[in-house]
């Protein structure tokens, strides 16, 4: 289960960050929306970021949800331990999965000299394969947003998940989807 629910909050901020707002936005605009309205732009330039470049944000997030859960199993008792044992499991594959999404997602975007055990998860559709991804970077980026493991992204396709959602944000706040990644694409906004 913490396997599935990182994918899906990949996908979520993944879809977030496509769809919605501006680099203009305070904090969130250069720190996560820039980045992603780059991505499309030059796929591949999260090839050439170091470890911590990619993985930093999502290792802290990690960091202190297995903080949180190391201090309650440590000041716990062993029953207590065990009536919430599924819950802690669901976390930690939960943290360790969301740790290594941008990771993941790197390895999408790598197509030469992979280690042959990424490579095999890859083919093995554990992480998400470099050919499941390319269906996410046709234009315009609108489907195809989970980027751990991808198994959620043709359910969500298929129920018309996020042209869903964008659809109800769209009628509450009057704001149309990807007016921002549209102009970047096209190379018109790039400060």
């Amino acid at each position: 289960g913490g396997i599935i629910a990182a994918d899906f909050a990949s996908g979520l901020v993944h879809w977030g960050c496509d769809t919605w707002g501006t680099i203009d936005l305070p904090i969130i605009g250069h720190a996560l929306i820039r980045g992603f309205r780059e991505h499309h732009v030059d796929a591949t330039a999260i090839t050439r970021h170091d470890f911590v470049e990619t993985n930093g944000d999502n290792f802290l997030i990690s960091t202190l949800i297995l903080a949180r859960q190391c201090y309650s199993l440590s000041h716990q008792d062993s029953a207590t331990t065990m009536n919430w044992i599924a819950f802690e499991c669901f976390v930690l594959a939960l943290s360790i999965f969301i740790a290594f999404t941008n990771q993941i997602h790197k390895w999408a975007h790598t197509y030469y000299n992979l280690p042959p055990i990424i490579e095999w998860l890859q083919n093995n559709h554990i992480i998400m394969p470099r050919q499941h991804h390319k269906i996410h970077h046709v234009a315009p980026h609108d489907t195809y947003y989970c980027i751990t493991t991808g198994w959620l992204n043709y359910p969500l396709e298929v129920i018309g998940f996020w042209t869903k959602l964008e659809y109800i944000i769209e009628i509450l706040t009057g704001m149309p989807p990807r007016a921002d990644d549209l102009k970047w694409t096209k190379g018109i906004h790039v400060k």
